[in-house]
């Protein structure tokens, strides 16, 4: 494939914008060479600045979940943008898209609209704070947060040791109230709160984690958190930024049938557009204000446009009864292929998948936490991904990130994918 154009733009970028993105991944520095410029997308494929198409595997990062330029959700837009895109007052339609979320969700009675995800998860944070009257939080290492100061901390020597920050600008008093935890390890969490008693505000975990590649929890984990939460007086908050309406209508809680007291939500709730939402039952939600002490505030949350593409969105989700099981079986037919191609070509693989997210390490030994995720050969991924890319097919530029799949990929598509994978590895 030629990228002509795309080496143009992204030195024009570069003068203008650091590191000629406006978010790191995109800037190839993990598997290097020049990012691709998408000039448009329909369903599955991405069209590129140079003419080339490809199928695509990150669908924004997780929103296109019915594909890109998904027509229902697109109308919807066009059509409340001719009545005006900002107001600055409320509307009726921040209204319908509460209501079909809190029917859809479990364990849920209010929702506060934002702009993204990383501001759902800031505003969790506060709202646990201001609610328990406790400062320090847990998180775990290779859970991503979005860019907030709180979750830029990296682990200390020990267990119990507070955080350091591992971004220039988080200064050591943010730090020191955010502690860190390994995934999947209880025992670690419980030494955490035992060292900590009545100072955790908060858990705040991505249920299925996206951000180390996908890393389902294992068995009792999740159900362990909720039970040591409940002991210590400590919230339990869920990071459905990925997970939310994507891996059920009620996402990561109805899965797992765990019930967390704050629910994060962004990407598919958009619908393509910036939109993030955090949700709970009424006596944490009333404590936000108006009702309450702890201040969030957005001049664009609840944008019209944003709340028009949502709202069309989740209405589809709930309306189509086959939607999920689609995904699934769409997931388990390129996990099945991939995983033949590699067994038959000698790779040494793990494959992680919850649902309709999926990644490929390329480790044969289990993942299942930050440490264990670091573990694949990373050189070899990026000689597959650029591989796969002069295929024609478009995954994560990172060994940490999952790969979304959509309802607009056909098993066509999905053959595809896989003959691009075999083609790839007997080439490396």
């Amino acid at each position: 494939m030629i990228y002509q154009r795309s080496s143009q733009l992204f030195a024009e970028a570069e003068k203008v914008i650091p590191g000629g993105v406006n978010s790191p991944v995109r800037a190839f520095k993990y598997v290097g060479g020049t990012p691709i410029f998408v000039k448009e997308a329909k369903g599955a494929y991405l069209y590129d600045e140079d003419g080339n198409r490809l199928i695509d595997y990150i669908n924004s990062w997780g929103p296109m979940i019915l594909g890109h330029a998904y027509e229902p959700v697109v109308n919807a837009v066009i059509e409340k943008a001719k009545k005006g895109t900002s107001f600055g007052m409320p509307t009726e339609i921040e209204t319908e898209i509460a209501q079909l979320a809190v029917a859809m969700v479990p364990n849920i009675d209010k929702i506060r609209f934002v702009n993204s995800g990383t501001e759902a998860c800031m505003s969790a944070i506060r709202l646990a704070r201001g609610f328990t009257g406790r400062d320090k939080i847990i998180k775990f290492a290779g859970c991503y947060h979005g860019h907030s100061d709180s979750f830029l901390i990296q682990a200390g020597s020990g267990a119990i040791t507070f955080g350091s920050p591992n971004s220039p600008g988080v200064t050591q008093g943010t730090a020191k109230d955010t502690l860190l935890a390994h995934y999947n390890d209880i025992e670690n969490v419980k030494s955490l709160l035992e060292a900590n008693k009545e100072e955790v505000a908060a858990i705040i975990i991505e249920p299925v984690a996206g951000n180390m590649g996908c890393v389902p929890p294992k068995e009792g984990f999740l159900e362990a958190l909720r039970s040591l939460c409940d002991a210590h007086g400590t919230l339990l908050i869920f990071d459905e930024v990925m997970t939310g309406f994507r891996l059920a209508k009620g996402g990561a809680q109805e899965l797992y049938n765990i019930k967390a007291d704050i629910v994060c939500f962004g990407k598919v709730i958009g619908g393509g557009l910036p939109v993030g939402a955090f949700a709970a039952r009424n006596e944490i939600m009333n404590y936000l204000a108006p009702l309450g002490p702890v201040y969030q505030a957005g001049t664009l949350s609840g944008n019209p446009l944003a709340m028009a593409a949502g709202l069309r969105m989740l209405q589809e989700l709930n309306n189509d009864v086959d939607i999920f099981n689609r995904l699934e079986e769409k997931t388990a037919y390129l996990e099945k292929g991939i995983r033949e191609v590699l067994t038959a070509n000698g790779i040494e693989f793990t494959i992680n998948r919850v649902g309709s997210m999926i990644s490929v390490h390329f480790d044969k030994n289990e993942v299942y936490d930050f440490n264990t995720a670091k573990n694949g050969d990373n050189q070899y991924f990026k000689d597959f991904f650029h591989g796969l890319v002069k295929e024609g097919v478009y995954i994560a530029p990172s060994a940490y990130e999952t790969w979304f799949i959509t309802d607009a990929l056909t098993y066509d598509d999905l053959d595809f994918t896989i003959r691009a994978v075999e083609k790839v590895t007997k080439t490396l």
